[in-house]
């Protein structure tokens, strides 16, 4: 069974130590590199689709987790606040009220709506040691999240788009959603007393998925504490299941928090608040891809995308001017020489990367290079520029494909 925690220690991409802490996993280089292009992905993404980035603090007061409801809805989940200069603060749960902060900062009218803001922040949940696990239960959390203030009658649309753009993340990344939810409140004092609102929201992301045209289900229990949400569930290789990216519509944060925008006819309007995250957490998204993908990462996200393997000492020069024309194009290539073993054990070692550069002294001579994938094809014998110009061109491309015709 494909377990992220075994890979991500055999791959190098991830640890812990008990002087930091259970939950609080480290990331090595490879690992680094796949979260940043992983981020990077995300953030131009958010960009073509109109979202603007900010940055928020980490902490915030507890008055501020007061007005939010977190407070008094998810405390148990919460660090305990820290005095500070005669202050109690936090390190928050979520994003949404400090990003609810900055909408409010400005005087917002109907023009500037719907306004699309995007962070990939830290926040912090005090899990409990028994839940912990590798990258998917964790208590400092890199989550990709996003709030758009839009007037009503944009909130759909919002929302339909949101759902979209994880569509084509999936796509991109090789995910498959197991199924969508429309989770929805139960019981108990969990979650705020506004029943109207509540039907309101419900009806809207049931307005959405209907549009959307993808299967879903209504379970009660599963919803945030301010509102109902859409979340698109994943399973792992045991059947376990768990929820990677979520779409919301909540009335109740514009209102505790006074949000307000200058409508049409010069009045003022209460905005609505879409939550959205197209990855979920970058922990919880880079465990599902190991384990999804068993370490072999689409070719846009592989820590290594190249391995150049020439076969004796004298095509070493010829190997690595290979890697810096990669380089130049943007790729990340490595050579793994004569030194590191025989050519046959040195294919082994690089199964999980994409493109293998096989240079003999006949490649060397002639400028070119046989081509492995990382699938057992061999494409052929190639100059070294076009080769590496149908690498760039599917790495640019993104999406699961290693190789395409020319």
């Amino acid at each position: 069974m494909r377990d992220h925690r075994r890979l991500g220690r055999e791959l190098g991409l991830f640890d812990t130590d008990p002087l930091m802490g259970a939950g609080l996993p480290y990331w090595l280089p490879d690992g680094a590199v796949v979260r940043h292009t992983l981020e990077e992905y995300v953030r131009e993404a958010e960009r073509a689709a109109g979202y603007r980035h900010v940055y928020s603090p980490v902490l915030g007061k507890r008055e501020l987790y007061e007005l939010s409801g977190h407070w008094d809805h998810y405390r148990d989940d919460m660090y305990p606040p820290m005095e500070l200069g005669g202050d109690q603060v936090l390190l928050r749960p979520s994003l949404c009220p400090h990003h609810a902060l900055i909408f409010r900062s400005r005087t917002r009218s109907h023009r500037d709506l719907p306004y699309r803001m995007a962070e990939l922040g830290g926040m912090y949940r005090a899990e409990r040691s028994g839940v912990l696990g590798g990258l998917t239960r964790v208590r400092a959390i890199q989550l990709n999240d996003a709030h758009i203030f839009c007037t009503p009658d944009q909130a759909v649309e919002e929302a339909a788009g949101a759902l979209a753009l994880i569509s084509r993340a999936y796509a991109d990344l090789g995910i498959r959603a197991a199924r969508h939810r429309l989770s929805l409140p139960g019981g108990g004092g969990k979650y705020v007393a506004d029943p109207a609102l509540w039907r309101r929201a419900t009806a809207l992301l049931r307005e959405v998925l209907d549009a959307s045209g993808v299967p879903y289900e209504a379970v009660e229990g599963e919803a945030a504490f301010y509102g109902p949400k859409i979340d698109v569930q994943i399973t792992d290789p045991a059947g376990r299941e768990s929820t990677l990216s979520t779409v919301q519509i909540d009335f109740h944060q514009p209102e505790r928090f006074g949000l307000r925008y200058t409508g049409p006819d010069g009045a003022r309007h209460r905005p609505v608040m879409v939550h959205r995250s197209v990855i979920g957490s970058v922990e919880r998204a880079v465990a599902h891809l190991l384990e999804e993908h068993g370490g072999a990462f689409p070719p846009w996200l592989a820590p290594l995308q190249l391995a150049v393997l020439p076969v004796g000492g004298d095509q070493e020069e010829r190997a690595h001017a290979v890697v810096r024309e990669a380089a130049a194009l943007g790729l990340r290539a490595e050579v793994s020489g004569p030194a590191e073993g025989s050519l046959g054990a040195r294919i082994r070692r690089a199964r999980l990367v994409p493109y293998q550069a096989v240079i003999g002294a006949r490649e060397d001579a002639d400028g070119l290079v046989a081509v492995r994938l990382r699938d057992g094809r061999r494409p052929g014998v190639l100059p070294v520029a076009e080769f590496l110009r149908r690498v760039e061109r599917r790495v640019r491309a993104r999406g699961t494909a290693l190789w395409e015709p020319a």
